[in-house]
């Protein structure tokens, strides 16, 4: 297992990030919801923090986490509103996993360094309008055209789009290979001729996370823009699957993050709330709600963290992750319905947190894989398994 930082200095790190969400990123929460942007003052603090390269290894200009690392500091930051960890999350995971994981020294050096510092950020563009959890049949086609590629197609839910210098682009290269086969990764500058954006979509939570489509209309690449180059032509969707591991752990850790922050919220507001003459924590059965939300936290942090610890050790935790992804944000959701039960009619008033941290959470179960692709993950795992 790589560890470019001691224990003590990481203690120190998680320390600092601790601080810095409860004094800087709480109290500029309902600022982002109501502007649905975050202030620039926060994302310069973030960046000297070293947030955009957690992940990313000291030789290339970041802090060199492990995987385990990463999730603890994932987690404290995500005590605060998901939106500020969007905009760090796809150059600590899938917008520069890829290129980290399976490209060339030459495009590691070019795009590293400058991701690690959010000099630029770089975004996953994997998602289509009638491909999301189906990524395997990816309609985006990179033909090939002397030493170039072109490629025409519409991305959708593209996160950071509008902030990025570049993409993660997966295309097919080959339409006569089906399904996971005949795709490719392409490194894509954002100021491509042929790259339009959409709207930025509007939806049910995390204002401040930037989506919308990323249209592709006769876009021109160099083979060499292929992460890892030819080599991994048509191998694209292998480095998706590799990137998007580590990022069922990193999803695992937001879910265990922002829960805490959740049942610490119902928690005070059970202490200061009464009914029939006394606080309702004293009630048995509001107590119930507070044991199942914390014995829910308990074990999703658990198994994160063991599911991290498995990925530094051997590489990878397919299974694993999809168990941690699966079991946390399905957790989150729970634990967000007992706070605001805990608020009664108060939590569904915009005026309280919990409304609005009820409504984030929502999409931690629909993206990198819903719960649904996780089952199957999982199931397929267990089968192959017992059959071996």
């Amino acid at each position: 297992m790589m560890q470019t930082i001691d224990d003590d200095t990481f203690e120190l790190l998680l320390e600092t990030v601790t601080r810095f969400t409860k004094e800087r990123l709480i109290p500029c929460e309902e600022q982002v919801e109501e502007e649905d942007d975050i202030p620039t003052a926060i994302i310069e603090e973030m960046k000297e923090l070293g947030l955009f390269g957690l992940s990313t290894p000291a030789e290339y200009g970041g802090l060199g986490l492990t995987t385990l690392q990463e999730a603890r500091v994932i987690e404290a930051l995500c005590y605060a509103a998901l939106s500020f960890r969007s905009l760090i999350g796809t150059n600590v995971g899938i917008g520069a996993k890829g290129i980290l994981m399976d490209g060339t020294e030459e495009q590691k050096q070019a795009y590293l360094p400058i991701l690690a510092t959010g000099e630029m950020i770089a975004s996953f563009a994997l998602t289509e309008p009638d491909n999301g959890s189906d990524a395997a049949h990816i309609k985006t086609m990179a033909k090939r055209d002397g030493g170039d590629f072109v490629i025409n197609g519409t991305k959708r839910f593209i996160t950071n789009a509008t902030r990025a210098g570049v993409f993660t682009l997966l295309a097919r290269t080959d339409p006569d290979q089906k399904g996971a086969s005949g795709v490719s990764a392409f490194i894509l500058p954002a100021d491509t001729p042929g790259i339009t954006l959409g709207p930025v979509d509007r939806k049910l939570g995390q204002r401040g996370t930037k989506t919308c489509d990323v249209i592709l209309r006769d876009v021109r690449l160099p083979a060499s823009a292929i992460i890892g180059g030819e080599d991994n032509l048509n191998r694209g969707f292998r480095t998706a699957m590799r990137v998007l591991d580590r990022g069922r752990i990193h999803i695992s850790a937001m879910a265990v993050g922002t829960a805490q922050r959740m049942q610490d919220i119902a928690t005070d507001y059970a202490i200061e709330r009464k009914q029939f003459g006394v606080p309702i924590c004293d009630h048995q059965l509001v107590q119930a709600l507070l044991a199942d939300s914390q014995t829910d936290i308990a074990a999703a942090r658990a198994l994160a963290h063991a599911t991290a610890a498995q990925h530094d050790r051997d590489g990878k935790a397919i299974m694993e992750a999809a168990c941690s992804k699966y079991f946390s944000t399905e957790m989150a959701g729970r634990v967000a319905d007992r706070a605001l039960q805990i608020h009664g009619g108060a939590g569904y008033m915009a005026d309280y947190a919990i409304e609005r941290l009820y409504r984030d959470v929502r999409l931690l179960r629909i993206y990198e894989g819903t719960s649904q692709i996780q089952q199957l993950v999982i199931a397929r795992n267990v089968i192959q398994n017992r059959r071996a």
